[in-house]
């Protein structure tokens, strides 16, 4: 049931606005119907009067204790003259509650004096929340690039750690350290890169063998117009040590030289900074001479693949994309290349000498050996075999030229596709071939200094399929400058020569006797071991033998180990050779 509010009679005030000062002038009777205890608030005209009502004011963020804040615009202060508590007894429809949601209509925020002591600095605030709020975003992102930052370093430095880790864990040593062996010294690399030797133009004691004319034709080879690389089974490849060379035991007994050497061992000692893989040759010392020697079935003879990229490559050998398969395969490539470009019409350009590997009657490879000589000291000389694959007649004068082919085995691996970029982007994919292959590139640019080179030409050959590692493809041929090509990938010839200077100097210090130079197959740096005088006798003959063709089984003549130019037999080869 609701209650009826009754309102008393309301006098009228004749001499102006509010009530009357007395009610009994106009009221016939002094009893009064007025409720009791209702405060009058006095206010002048001045005053400026608020809104009765406000229906747009959002109550949204409104106090959850529904209680008015004396501090706050719009609230009911306690000073206010209508802040009072009803008598229940006089009003008893009245609800307490009520009291707590009152709310004064003006809601605007007091006015503040436009000017006065801080009136400078007013005038800026309702702007200050809004530059606050871009500066703490300004903040915010600053922290969050440089977390990023440390992330990628963090992220780098561990990809970088178990690198490392994982090289130490699977890359062993290339020879076996027998434990009678004693360690005679051990050089970092870092000691290398401070070195520097300048040496005068060599000059050619003795060339050796044929060459067949370049074809000019593959030049213009594109991965549309691909070629099939063709497998040579009749030519015969040659990877004589040093003592084994009759021409070298020749200058050595007349004592041309005080060191001697091949252009691969030394193109491997010039570029050893940039080695990953272990390696190793053989020093000797007889009288005052110095051998440098490799071992039978070492790692020189084959290739590396993807040395010095982080992507690891399948641990299990008999993986076809194993590091040993792919070194076979890329040995394999390289020496069909160097002899499929060529034009194979009889006409040869012979020197001095013929092959002094061949035996007569072989059909050998298009290959020329120069013995050349460099000086070292005042009385000391450097002899070194050095090998060119090919001749090219430019402006009537014929050029040497050096013949090597780079391999794709799976794009994933290298994450540029051959194909689709070495016709558009060949500079890109040099790139990556340059930052996963650089002890390779940097060994071929070396052995083309050496041998005095006009040219290195450079074959891009790829697999037919990525599971399919007998046949293959060439992509493209280009050719570069062996010295403009060593700028580019900065090698420095003063510095190939300054690691050789020092080792020579360091060898010629030992005593008589045999000495081994490893690559350490976990850290930066080379040891030097001393050995018996059998150490690997088992491992060489007294007089070379040619090397049969891997499409041929395995014979007890066929050295182990050396790649002789087709991959009919590189499973057998992969299970024949111990590293």
């Amino acid at each position: 049931m609701v209650g009826v509010f009754e309102v008393g009679a309301v006098p009228f005030n004749p001499d102006g606005w509010g009530p009357p000062d007395s009610t009994t002038a106009t009221a016939p009777s002094t009893t009064t119907t007025l409720p009791l205890h209702v405060p009058f608030a006095p206010f002048s005209r001045s005053e400026k009067l608020g809104r009765i009502a406000d229906f747009t004011r959002s109550f949204a963020n409104a106090n959850p204790s529904n209680r008015p804040s004396s501090g706050k615009p719009g609230a009911a202060s306690s000073e206010s003259p209508f802040d009072f508590s009803l008598d229940l007894d006089t009003f008893p429809l009245a609800n307490p509650e009520d009291d707590s949601s009152f709310r004064l209509v003006d809601a605007k925020p007091p006015t503040r004096p436009k000017f006065g002591p801080k009136w400078r600095f007013n005038q800026h605030r309702p702007q200050l929340p809004q530059r606050r709020d871009e500066e703490v975003e300004a903040r915010k992102r600053e922290a969050e690039k440089e977390r990023a930052r440390r992330d990628r370093l963090y992220n780098l430095n561990r990809s970088n750690q178990n690198q490392q880790r994982r090289e130490a864990a699977i890359f062993k040593s290339s020879v076996d350290i027998q434990p009678e062996w004693n360690m005679l010294d051990q050089i970092p690399f870092s000691t290398f890169s401070k070195l520097s030797f300048s040496v005068p133009e060599p000059e050619d004691l003795l060339l050796c063998g044929a060459l067949e004319y370049y074809d000019r034709s593959f030049d213009r080879i594109t991965p549309k117009n691909e070629r099939r690389l063709e497998r040579f089974k009749n030519r015969n490849f040659f990877k004589v040590t040093t003592t084994d060379d009759p021409v070298i035991r020749r200058l050595a007994n007349e004592d041309k030289a005080t060191v001697f050497a091949t252009d691969t061992i030394l193109a491997t000692l010039m570029c050893a900074p940039r080695s990953v893989y272990s390696w190793d040759f053989v020093i000797q010392r007889v009288g005052n001479k110095l051998f440098f020697d490799k071992r039978d079935g070492s790692q020189l003879d084959l290739l590396s693949v993807h040395e010095t990229s982080q992507e690891p490559l399948p641990e299990a050998k008999d993986d076809i994309n194993s590091a040993y398969s792919l070194s076979v395969e890329a040995a394999y490539i390289n020496q069909n290349f160097s002899q499929q470009v060529l034009v194979r019409d009889g006409n040869k350009v012979s020197f001095d000498e013929l092959n002094p590997f061949a035996n007569e009657g072989d059909e050998v490879a298009s290959v020329a050996y120069r013995y050349r000589r460099w000086k070292l000291d005042n009385d000391m000389y450097l002899i070194a075999r050095c090998e060119v694959q090919s001749v090219v007649e430019v402006n009537n004068q014929k050029s040497f030229l050096t013949l090597n082919a780079l391999n794709e085995f799976d794009p994933k691996y290298s994450g540029v596709d051959w194909r689709q970029k070495l016709e558009t982007q060949r500079g890109a994919v040099l790139a990556t071939e340059l930052k996963n292959n650089a002890n390779k590139l940097a060994k071929w640019t070396a052995q083309s200094i050496l041998a005095s080179a006009d040219l290195m030409k450079l074959g891009y050959v790829s697999r037919v399929h990525p599971r399919d590692h007998f046949n293959h493809v060439i992509l493209g041929v280009v050719g570069y400058k062996p010295r403009d090509f060593a700028a580019q990938i900065n090698l420095n010839t003063a510095n190939m020569w300054g690691i050789v200077k020092s080792i020579v100097d360091l060898c010629m210090k030992l005593n008589e006797g045999k000495y081994v130079l490893v690559k350490d197959p976990s850290k930066p740096q080379v040891r030097i071991y001393e050995v018996p005088a059998d150490a690997f006798e088992n491992d060489y003959v007294e007089e070379p033998l040619p090397e049969e063709e891997q499409v041929q089984p395995p014979t007890e003549d066929t050295e182990a180990g050396e790649p002789n130019g087709t991959t009919n037999d590189v499973e057998a080869k992969e299970t024949e050779t111990q590293t």
